[in-house]
C-alpha cells in the first residue's frame, strides 16, 4: 500500500510515496526538489526540469504547457534514519545542500528542521551579498553584472525572493 508523503501545491509539483518495503517513489515536474540525507551526506537528489535557466516546467490545464506525463519518476531505497527534505525552488535556489545537511544535523526534530530551513531560505533570499545557488547558476549561464561593474570587481550575487515551502521527514521502522 502506498502512502503519500508530500504533495507541494505550487507551480511545480512533486509527490513522494513511501512503500512498505522501504522504497520511496518520487514524481516531479518543474523545479521543486527532494533530497535524501543519510549519515550527514546527500545520497539522492532530484533534478529540476527547465526549458532554459529560470523557466521551469509548470503544470497547467493549457495545451501549451506540461502535464503529469512530463514528470520524472525516481525510486530510492530508504533505510531507518534517512531524512527526506522536500521543498519548492524557494528553498533550493537559496540554500546549498551543505547548509541543508548542516541544518538537519543540528535539529533532531523534523518540524524544527523544516522551520529552520525555511528561515534560512528566507534570510538568504533577501541578502543581496549572499552568493546563493541561484546567483551562482545564473553566472554559469552567462547572466551577470554589466562589464563595467566586473572591472570594479563586482559580480552577480544575492538570493532569489520566492515562495518557500519546506517539509522534512525521517524514515523510521514501524512496529508490526
Amino acid at each position: 500500500m502506498l502512502q503519500p508523503l508530500l504533495k507541494v501545491q505550487q507551480q511545480c509539483r512533486i509527490v513522494a510515496m513511501m512503500q512498505q518495503n522501504g522504497i520511496l517513489k518520487v514524481a516531479n515536474v518543474g523545479d521543486c526538489g527532494l533530497r535524501v540525507i543519510r549519515k550527514g551526506q546527500v545520497m539522492f537528489t532530484t533534478c529540476p526540469q527547465e526549458h532554459y535557466f529560470d523557466c521551469p516546467y509548470q503544470l497547467s490545464s493549457e495545451a501549451t504547457t506540461q502535464t503529469y506525463l512530463d514528470a520524472v519518476v525516481s525510486t530510492v531505497g530508504l533505510v531507518e534514519g534517512d531524512v527526506i527534505v522536500m521543498g519548492s525552488d524557494g528553498l533550493f535556489d537559496n540554500v546549498y545542500d551543505r547548509e541543508i545537511v548542516s541544518t538537519i544535523g543540528s535539529n533532531n526534530d523534523v518540524t524544527e528542521a523544516a522551520k529552520a530551513l525555511a528561515r534560512l531560505a528566507r534570510d538568504h533570499s533577501m541578502d543581496y551579498g549572499f552568493d546563493s545557488p541561484y546567483s551562482s547558476e545564473a553566472r554559469t549561464k552567462g547572466i551577470d553584472v554589466p562589464d563595467w561593474k566586473k572591472l570594479l570587481g563586482m559580480r552577480l550575487t544575492g538570493g532569489k525572493v520566492d515562495d518557500i515551502t519546506v517539509v522534512v521527514g525521517k524514515a523510521v521502522k514501524l512496529a508490526v
